[in-house]
């Protein structure tokens, strides 16, 4: 739950009730750009780009280090296909707008992806190829 300067205290009450109803959690943040899960996910995805950019692994040794050493359940480039490269690229573009910090400014790499048409699971290309049934790497900087 997110109030804005403008949300009354009988708003809150009635939405927090209507989340409990449903069995939920009630998470409150505030009425800031990305609240609380994109503004760490953003940055933690774009990380994971810059290091495969960098040459610190493969794309599936950075997925599968950090399925097996945080116990995530997809790594950070599946993730990020999944929510789409050019979603993510628009999104670190406008929190690099507002924060103009250098963990939210958009990898060369994602942009030229994006610009090549690679968004992910939706067009079949990302950082894996979803062509032939099962994904497959598309190790972009160890092609010659």
């Amino acid at each position: 739950m997110a109030p804005t300067i403008l949300t009354e205290d009988a708003v809150l009450k009635e939405a927090a009730e209507f989340v409990r109803s449903l069995n939920k959690a009630l998470i409150r943040t505030t009425d800031r750009t990305g609240f609380i899960v994109n503004r760490l996910l953003v940055p933690y995805i774009l990380d994971a780009v810059r290091a495969y950019e960098s040459g610190a692994g493969s794309i599936v040794d950075i997925d599968r280090a950090m399925m097996l050493g945080c116990g995530h359940p997809m790594g950070p480039l599946a993730l990020l296909d999944l929510v789409g490269l050019d979603t993510t690229l628009r999104i670190a573009e406008v929190f690099f707008e507002e924060f103009r910090e250098p963990r939210y400014a958009p990898p060369p790499l994602l942009k030229r992806m994006v610009l090549a048409g690679f968004h992910g699971r939706k067009t079949g290309k990302g950082f894996y190829d979803y062509g032939a049934g099962t994904p497959a790497p598309n190790d972009f900087l160890t092609r010659s």
